[in-house]
């Protein structure tokens, strides 16, 4: 690869940042975040460092499902702004260097969308067929394996035909068809129309979900779907990205990225590795995570992995066995509030952590993980959960910019926000943006700075994972290679220090490693060698200086 490369595949090392319109900043005063609001924001998040927004569901809604219960894919909900106001929020974004990806949530539409109330009126209905029906009863007992104990099972009946209609999520949520060539008309025309607006892609909701086929259904691969997805976009846009929600393992993950000439998902998430990341913290031990990470399939060289800890989910823990998960429940959610669906955690990280120390450490490892790291909004100031509000939404908070009333987000009475901060520690008069932004020392001067090594350190997104072999157990020492350039980090998941040693025999005479985060200068010795020192809950950024390679740092 060439550096130039690194436009050409812009996501391999962007930045990512996930935010819900409704939450970050109301700029009229109904308690409610808009579009205007965003527009406000956008130099914030340009100085923090951020390539591509990425914005949650703001498409017209019942709101049932946080928005993902959509009643008409091509709009942009009244109570958050109109188009006028999107494309001046696009533009904005675009003008200060950041691209913007939107939610395509095309599994399902909401029961008031105009295409199913027309498929209710009768079974002869063009629009019928845009859902999926079954005239006999489903078995007795079904359950909803997305969430259990919330949803009953994925069949209801529609009482005017007698006929039962599926829905993989809520029951106000019916499956769209997909095997039906118009709805998947209807679904690029969707994607389309996006384009066009100005955004740079999709995250696409619950992929697996999407491809579920109906029984009888004529399409023999239903991956075909996601090619025929991946050619229109880039028949629209060359630069375009489908960043994909596949929690699978990595075995039946990798047939989303597609193979050979044929493309699928130009990204897809990292759940996986994120979960064994919980349970390394929870033991102080790398060994889950390097286990995950050196068993991702081989990738071709224009997709990649989206490194995440924390979405606007609950913190599935679903691929770990039931006795680790066990062991990061009890490490970080020993509260039966803190829990949902029998799997998951809804904690932000910083109250689950706890120590600052552990946490910086966390987030520099994210920073350096092979992939590009993906944040949700308020992770770069350390904000908190709400636990007074159940389920996943505790983590769906508004964004805190202030300590004044409502932290800053909204001027409207506090019974009308659209949603309450946290009343605790983590409260906005603790945590907030503007507080930090006059603090060098603050957690979002940390984001600020890793982000900004990250910028120009390609090899972090590029880079071919090579774990180094040392004597402490508690420290993972990676090194990621690329065409220009290698970095070695190192991370001390204890709370004691250590002192670590590794050598880099491959490298020229002359080599030293140079501290990306501090001034040092470390040669090694005549073996390649190196001995450091690495604080409790310590982290290190080496870049390996060749002679004659360049680089100013």
């Amino acid at each position: 690869m060439k550096i130039t490369d690194t436009s050409d595949l812009w996501w391999k090392n962007a930045i990512i940042y996930c935010l819900d319109v409704e939450t970050y900043l109301d700029s009229d005063g109904d308690g409610i975040g808009d579009m205007q609001g965003l527009a406000q924001r956008i130099d914030y998040l340009a100085q923090l460092g951020v390539t591509c927004l990425w914005l949650m569901p703001f498409y017209p809604t019942p709101d049932r499902d946080d928005g993902y219960d959509i009643t008409d894919f091509y709009g942009v909900d009244p109570r958050l702004g109109n188009h006028g106001e999107f494309v001046e929020m696009i533009r904005t974004a675009h003008d200060r260097g950041m691209r913007v990806i939107v939610d395509l949530v095309v599994n399902h539409t909401s029961d008031r969308h105009p295409w199913f109330q027309k498929a209710k009126r009768s079974v002869n209905s063009p629009y019928r067929d845009f859902y999926i029906w079954r005239d006999d009863a489903p078995p007795k007992g079904q359950k909803n394996p997305v969430f259990p104990g919330e949803a009953d099972g994925v069949w209801s009946k529609d009482e005017a035909s007698g006929q039962w209609y599926q829905h993989s999520f809520y029951e106000h949520q019916p499956d769209l068809n997909i095997a039906n060539p118009a709805v998947r008309d209807e679904l690029a025309r969707v994607i389309g129309y996006w384009l066009q607006m100005g955004v740079s892609g999709f995250r696409v909701d619950a992929v697996p979900f999407l491809l579920e086929m109906p029984p009888g259904a004529e399409i023999p691969d239903p991956h075909e779907l996601l090619r025929d997805f991946r050619r229109f976009l880039q028949r629209r846009s060359s630069e375009a990205i489908l960043l994909g929600e596949v929690n699978l393992p990595y075995d039946q993950q990798v047939a989303y990225f597609g193979g050979g000439d044929v493309s699928e998902l130009s990204m897809q998430f990292d759940f996986v590795g994120m979960q064994a990341f919980y349970l390394s913290l929870a033991r102080r031990d790398p060994a889950p995570l390097v286990a995950a990470l050196t068993s991702r399939p081989v990738l071709p060289e224009d997709v990649q992995w989206a490194n995440f800890l924390r979405n606007h989910d609950e913190l599935t823990l679903d691929k770990l066995t039931d006795a680790e998960r066990e062991e990061v429940f009890d490490a970080f959610a020993p509260d039966e509030r803190q829990r949902v669906f029998g799997r998951g955690i809804t904690r932000r990280l910083p109250p689950m952590l706890g120590d600052p120390r552990r946490i910086r450490m966390a987030y520099s490892l994210l920073f350096t993980l092979p992939g590009t790291p993906v944040l949700f909004y308020g992770e770069e100031i350390g904000m908190g959960e709400n636990i007074d509000i159940p389920g996943r939404s505790a983590v769906r908070t508004p964004m805190q910019w202030t300590s004044e009333k409502n932290g800053g987000f909204s001027q409207a009475a506090p019974s009308r926000l659209i949603a309450q901060p946290p009343g605790d520690g983590y409260a906005p008069q603790h945590v907030n943006a503007a507080d930090q932004i006059e603090d060098r020392e603050s957690l979002l001067h940390f984001f600020r700075d890793l982000i900004s090594r990250y910028r120009i350190s390609p090899e972090l997104g590029w880079g071919t994972l090579e774990v180094l072999e040392q004597p402490v157990d508690t420290l993972l020492v990676h090194s990621l290679r690329a065409d220009v350039g290698r970095m070695v980090a190192i991370h001390n998941f204890a709370d004691v220090p250590a002192t670590t040693s590794f050598s880099l025999k491959d490298e020229p005479d002359g080599t030293r490693l140079v501290d990306l985060l501090g001034a040092e200068r470390i040669p090694l010795d005549e073996r390649g060698g190196v001995e450091l020192e690495v604080p409790a809950y310590g982290y290190r950024w080496l870049r390996v200086s060749r002679p004659g390679d360049g680089r100013v740092s």
